[in-house]
């Protein structure tokens, strides 16, 4: 799945090579899968698409928008798969959930192995979009900074009781974060994933911040994770540390052996060691 960083890489080169090319048609999947959700019928992607120019893309956690100028935007969240542009000539992909063909014979094609959003809105609309309206500050933005994020683990502290874990990948409570870069952010701040944040100290909160802004810049960085793949189907440079592939192998910083678990919701790797 797409996270934070894979989906700024993908905004940044829709930016530098779909800006200004106007649709020739648009077109929702030709493969039908239950876990991709549309605002739109056929019928109206294709008459409300046709003729609009590709302006500017942004991100915010795991939700991008492209301008359909004018006056649309395209948006796409939560999502696998690929995100993939297509220059003039080059042979199209047979199957896809949605498909922009441009005047100039280039295309950009979406297809998830999952699920996600690949909707349609009135430029402004999608602000009121479940999960976009309300969302919290992301590790991207200014307002993160480590009062916010004490401030928030606070907060979170007068409810039900939540892990290191719970916090960067239940409820958005940080937008963007997912479970894969949880796993690194976790090695980096020498947290196990079961621990309270009941039980951090200042110094481990300190920590954890640190991780976070650190990690989530550094895969942004290198284009996203090798096992994602950018606009161009090229795969990010980001190794992860802590994955599948590191199981039962020696930790890099100490050696132990790297153990997994399931746990809310996914797999963990981590250093009974480092993270102990």
């Amino acid at each position: 799945m797409f996270e934070l960083p894979e989906y700024t890489t993908l905004a940044r080169q829709m930016n530098e090579t779909l800006a200004g090319k106007t649709i020739r048609r648009g077109t929702l999947g030709n493969s039908p899968h239950k876990f991709v959700w549309y605002n739109r019928t056929h019928e109206e992607f294709e008459n409300l698409t046709r003729g609009k120019r590709a302006g500017a893309a942004r991100v915010r956690g795991r939700w991008l928008t492209l301008d359909l100028e004018p006056g649309y935007r395209l948006l796409l969240g939560e999502c696998g798969g690929k995100v993939l542009y297509h220059a003039p000539r080059v042979p199209l992909p047979e199957k896809y959930h949605l498909f922009l063909a441009f005047a100039d014979g280039s295309a950009l094609t979406a297809m998830t192995a999952m699920w996600g959003a690949m909707e349609l809105y009135e430029a402004g609309q999608e602000q009121e979009r479940q999960y976009i309206k309300g969302m919290r500050t992301t590790p991207v933005d200014q307002e993160f900074t480590f009062g916010y994020f004490t401030a928030l683990i606070d907060e979170l502290l007068q409810g039900e009781k939540r892990s290191v874990k719970s916090l960067l990948t239940q409820d958005q409570l940080i937008p963007g974060l997912g479970n894969a870069i949880a796993q690194d952010i976790l090695f980096n701040a020498r947290l196990h994933p079961r621990r309270s944040l009941a039980d951090l100290t200042p110094g481990q909160r300190r920590d954890l911040f640190t991780a976070i802004v650190d990690t989530v810049r550094e895969v942004t960085g290198k284009g996203g994770r090798n096992d994602e793949a950018d606009l161009f189907g090229k795969p990010g440079g980001y190794v992860r540390i802590m994955d599948s592939r590191a199981t039962w192998k020696p930790c890099p910083e100490c050696g132990r052996t790297v153990e997994k678990m399931q746990y809310l919701g996914g797999a963990c790797y981590f250093c009974p060691r480092c993270q102990g």
